[in-house]
């Protein structure tokens, strides 16, 4: 009888608690390539906009560009991220480049800017208020849509728990892959390549989010490329030259524009009429005037600076500023705020912020339109040392100005003399009609500030030899080739982001006191001047002496002084 055995299969083992979260973790690897492939891809849109319009890489061979710039970018990523997200800083670390991915995303499409490092410095020193003009539903809805899918895969599971070692030969991995995949991809494009980004340099900016890390860094690495602990002496030898007999002392006012371009100012030939109220002035008009950059964080300090442009960029340390050079020379200083700040400038000197004033006719929502300025300037400058008054006042006056992108804010309603105004801070919402109207209706109220702020000089001429200078720290985009707002590097920005006005106003006193030939200057309004010629220029019309001035730079000088 033959044997018969009987095998029972054994029961499967029901999946514990623990076997079914492990089910249902990620890979680290998985999930850092799917996220940097969905940020080199769909959050790079800018990008593949600009490519697209380039006639050199049309077509098929456009396709295969974009397709191996795509798998650079990406490459980079990975290797950036697992060069940096190590542990728990992985999802994190993810989320925030997401974000930025998202937030860059937006404002390249809709403003046509790009993010290098003085736009990062611009990010940084950003007050609630400048934040609060940027923030709208499509700004919401942009992170929703590119930061959105990604965070959701990023938060979804939990993360496979991996021992040291075997987390650092995943991530060596994926650096040694990453940088290869780029390697690879650039060099199949290359020919390409080169020339692209050769005669297109704006396109590295769009690189997106690989752009704002390049630009953090730039912005991180500032102390290592210039000692920001070293502030340098300038013109402690200055001093005023004497007065001729009888004369006053000088009450100088010093306008800071923002962000008015000098192409929509009529007294340079735009057709509206803008500046009215200025042509009725005896003014001096410089119709050539260029800024030293492109933002107010790179402007402001550069004009300020004794140093020209290309200079002052590769400057080692920080100097003082002209401010501090007219107070080496006695003179009574005093800078009024109604911006975000003076970028450094003022701060040795005494400065105040209209911030706080609560003037209902001017200001609202924390925020003053530019008369305020002129409110109890009398009382301001009685307040200075009576030393110094004595020998003179320069008050500077930081405007508001055409501050974008919600310039329907900036003009009181008596001024929006050109309808219909764009009223919303999402620009692309409007027409450039409506853009162009509400820009050019911040011109007009700027026309009006500047002639209500000769007037109010020209009540005090019988104590004072009252005069007033104006000019913008930079331009502005305004739909042109769907550029808006500023802050392009300057190498490849418009002109109209460049050229700025520049107006002075010296009364019958002082022009006599100083011996100054206005018809002289008139004569000479359509010559090439820059924020080069600033610091020179108001130490040359003041009669302030110093090893500092540099006379080939003061554009008075030609004409007496």
């Amino acid at each position: 009888m033959s044997a018969h055995i009987s095998v029972t299969a054994w029961p499967k083992r029901p999946m514990s608690t623990a076997d079914a979260g492990a089910h249902r973790t990620q890979a680290r690897h998985t999930l850092i390539l799917a996220v940097c492939v969905w940020m080199a891809s769909v959050g790079n849109l800018a990008l593949w906009q600009q490519i697209r319009a380039l006639p050199e890489v049309s077509g098929p061979r456009g396709l295969a560009f974009a397709l191996g710039f795509a798998l650079g970018i990406a490459g980079l990523l990975v290797a950036l991220v697992a060069a940096l997200g190590w542990g728990r800083l992985l999802r994190p670390l993810l989320s925030l480049l997401l974000v930025a991915t998202a937030v860059g995303a937006y404002f390249m499409l809709s403003y046509g800017v790009v993010i290098d490092p003085t736009m990062m410095v611009n990010v940084v020193q950003t007050d609630p208020r400048e934040v609060g003009d940027l923030l709208n539903l499509k700004l919401a809805l942009a992170l929703l849509g590119l930061a959105g899918p990604g965070l959701w895969w990023v938060w979804r599971r939990p993360l496979q728990p991996q021992p040291l070692g075997r987390q650092l030969g995943v991530h060596l991995a994926l650096i040694v892959g990453g940088l290869a995949l780029t390697s690879g991809a650039l060099m199949a494009i290359f020919q390409d390549f080169s020339s692209v980004m050769r005669n297109h340099t704006q396109l590295r900016y769009l690189i997106n989010p690989l752009n704002s890390v390049w630009a953090l860094a730039d912005v991180a690495a500032t102390p290592f490329k210039r000692d920001t602990r070293r502030l340098e002496p300038l013109g402690q030898d200055a001093r005023l030259a004497p007065r001729p007999a009888g004369a006053k002392p000088p009450l100088l006012v010093l306008v800071l524009g923002e962000t008015a371009r000098a192409d929509n100012f009529s007294l340079n030939g735009y057709a509206r009429a803008t500046t009215p109220e200025l042509a009725r002035e005896d003014i001096i008009n410089q119709r050539n005037a260029w800024s030293c950059g492109t933002n107010t964080a790179a402007s402001v300090p550069c004009l300020f600076s004794a140093l020209p442009r290309d200079e002052f960029e590769r400057r080692p340390y920080n100097s003082e500023t002209l401010l501090d050079v007219l107070q080496h020379a006695g003179l009574a200083v005093l800078w009024i705020d109604n911006q975000s700040g003076c970028k450094g400038v003022c701060d040795r000197t005494p400065h105040v912020s209209t911030a706080e004033l609560k003037d209902p006719a001017l200001c609202s929502g924390g925020e003053c339109f530019d008369e305020i300025m002129l409110r109890g300037l009398d009382e301001r400058i009685a307040a200075l040392d009576p030393e110094r008054r004595a020998r003179g006042v320069v008050l500077v006056l930081h405007q508001m100005g055409s501050h974008g992108p919600a310039y329907f804010k900036r003009s009181p309603p008596a001024f929006k003399r050109f309808l219909p105004e764009c009223t919303s801070n999402a620009l692309q919402e409007c027409t450039r009609e409506q853009v162009v109207n509400a820009y050019d209706n911040t011109i007009a109220y700027t026309d009006h500030v500047l002639a209500q702020t000769i007037s109010w000089l020209k009540s005090r001429e019988s104590a004072w030899s009252p005069a007033m200078i104006y000019l913008s720290d930079h331009g502005e985009s305004l739909g042109e080739n769907n550029l808006y707002l500023h802050g392009l590097p300057y190498g490849v920005a418009p002109d109209v982001q460049k050229h700025v006005p520049w107006i002075t106003w010296l009364s019958n006193r002082y022009a006599r006191e100083r011996g100054i030939s206005t018809a002289c200057l008139k004569a000479r309004q359509d010559e090439r001047v820059s924020h080069d010629h600033y610091f020179h220029s108001v130490l040359g019309l003041l009669g302030v002496q110093t090893s500092a001035y540099r006379p080939e730079l003061d554009l008075y000088r030609p004409c007496g002084g």
